[in-house]
């Protein structure tokens, strides 16, 4: 197989053309292809009146070696893709692996280790995926929050109303399996080869649904609303662990046990200090939701080309002189601001796009990084107790209804409150307060993120549109914890293996996924 490079495509360009323009780099004739596969598509819009598609593909031709030498090797090269083999199982449990959590981490640590024949037991402490979906879709029209059944909590974990954002900073060789793994349940081929792939939360629901249904048919056996709520220890490590479910407490004999809660299970973290698991703080970032017109950023970032290609998002950053740093975080274009409290009295925000992106709004997290020296102690649940506290702040300045404290960037900017909205529509449901960010979040963060508006709208004009809207409050962008492991991916209390974004080792899909594979790996080697 040969790896094709750098190859421009006009925006209305189509297959044909560009294996005629891979010959053209090969020195062949089209003809002579006989496959083509793509392996990575991007968009140049760095010249707006030329914006173009860039791809990669591999092609198979006879004598490649041949073709090679006499092609453009600036362009050109042989290509042997590498296909992920989960090791040798050596382990010999006395009892099956027990899994807790089915966010990413946990659903692909379980899955790889079902497909190795060390089917686990799979605990979720909330909802089936349809039931879940019915569950905050309620509680966005006003009907309630469910704390077992919520934005956080229940099959497949946060990133199930999201964007479904497949983007990662990692090279790790399971990046592929997963995304193979992805497309066999149903994600839509696309995510293989995008340069910013994404599935979109409807279509996202579908996939962890179907990873159930395998991890089910392998002999698992998965149980809902089943919360980890003790562990029980001995001089080996982890004996036993106590769950409760709807009808009680029971103990379940446990050797190893693949911990993967997810950032909001503050009542595992508390239950984990108590047994004196190590822990430490870890810096994450608060902020708010801001909201722009999509199509003034897509008319930004593409030009007149803008209605041509998928719905623009963007990437922003800045550090500031009084030593903070202000990003953007998980944009989702076309997408809405959403409701993603997991708990009475705490108002927390979030962003989400369907798989069409076809909002009128585009939305992304503008937040400030935090860290231990923030925070109100030095245990290492301090980072909870931060988060908590401006979560009820919010509460209480949304008027104690899940209304969100709002604010438009135009006021922010001149430091006065809100008194309703521009011509861009908030998006959170159940509604927003127009109010002021300063009584929501530290005043360090508002003035950070008050210095950064005008930073960030040099980079992206239009940022600082003063009838853009600031929802708050954003306050889980990661875990504020890490349960601390080893190079055998334990604790040290062996047989506990945390895993995942909630443990403190992932920031997204596909890195949980990975970290998740990567546990099953250590638990099936473990002799």
């Amino acid at each position: 197989m040969i790896r094709v490079r750098d190859l421009p495509l006009p925006l209305d360009g189509d297959m044909e053309q560009l294996k005629k323009r891979a010959a053209r780099v090969l020195n062949i004739r089209p003809g002579q292809i006989r496959a083509m596969s793509v392996a990575r598509q991007s968009i140049d819009a760095r010249n707006k009146s030329d914006v173009h598609y860039v791809y990669t593909v591999d092609v198979t031709v006879e004598r490649e070696q041949a073709v090679v030498r006499g092609a453009d090797s600036r362009k050109a090269a042989l290509y042997a893709p590498e296909h992920y083999v989960f090791p040798e199982v050596k382990t010999k449990l006395s009892h099956p692996p027990v899994v807790v959590g089915m966010g990413p981490a946990g659903l692909f640590a379980a899955l790889f280790l079902a497909r190795a024949g060390l089917a686990p037991i799979v605990l979720e402490r909330g909802r089936p995926v349809d039931e879940r979906t019915r569950d905050v879709e309620r509680f966005w029209t006003g009907g309630g929050l469910d704390p077992v059944s919520n934005v956080q909590f229940g099959e497949g974990g946060a990133g199930t109303f999201s964007d479904g954002k497949l983007t990662t900073g990692t090279h790790d060789g399971r990046i592929g399996a997963v995304l193979e793994t992805l497309v066999r349940h149903g994600a839509p081929e696309d995510v293989v080869w995008s340069h910013k792939p994404h599935i979109g939360t409807d279509v996202l629901r579908q996939v962890v649904k179907s990873i159930r249904q395998e991890l089910i048919s392998l002999g698992c056996d998965v149980r809902f609303e089943s919360r980890l709520c003790g562990l029980k220890t001995g001089t080996d490590g982890v004996e036993s662990i106590t769950v409760e479910d709807k009808k009680g407490r029971y103990e379940l004999e446990c050797k190893a046990l693949i911990l993967a809660p997810g950032h909001s299970a503050r009542d595992t973290f508390r239950m984990l200090e108590q047994a004196g698991v190590p822990m430490e703080q870890k810096p994450f970032a608060v902020g708010v939701r801001i909201e722009h017109s999509q199509q003034a950023v897509s008319l930004r970032q593409y030009g007149p080309a803008w209605e041509q290609l998928p719905p623009s998002d963007y990437k922003l950053a800045c550090h500031l002189p009084n030593g903070r740093s202000a990003f953007s975080f998980c944009v989702c274009p076309g997408g809405q601001v959403v409701a993603a409290a997991s708990e009475q009295g705490q108002l927390v925000t979030n962003g989400m796009s369907l798989r069409a992106r076809d909002g009128a709004n585009i939305n992304g997290g503008f937040l400030v990084g935090v860290g231990p020296a923030d925070f109100p102690g030095g245990d290492s649940l301090a980072g909870v107790r931060f988060q908590e506290q401006w979560e009820q702040a919010a509460f209480q300045l949304g008027g104690e209804n899940w209304s969100a404290p709002a604010q438009l960037v135009g006021d922010f900017l001149a430091q006065r409150p809100s008194a309703g909205q521009g011509r861009i529509t908030p998006t959170y449901r159940p509604g927003v307060t127009w109010t002021r960010m300063e009584d929501c979040l530290p005043g360090y963060v508002t003035d950070t993120l008050r210095d950064a508006i005008p930073l960030l709208d040099r980079k992206l004009r239009g940022f600082a549109d003063p009838e853009a809207v600031l929802t708050g409050v954003e306050t889980r962008s990661s875990s504020p914890v890490r349960i601390t492991r080893d190079e055998t991916y334990q604790s040290a209390l062996r047989g506990l293996y945390p895993c995942g974004e909630g443990a403190g080792y992932a920031g997204g899909i596909v890195s949980a996924a990975v970290d998740g594979i990567r546990v099953a790996e250590a638990v099936a080697a473990k002799q």
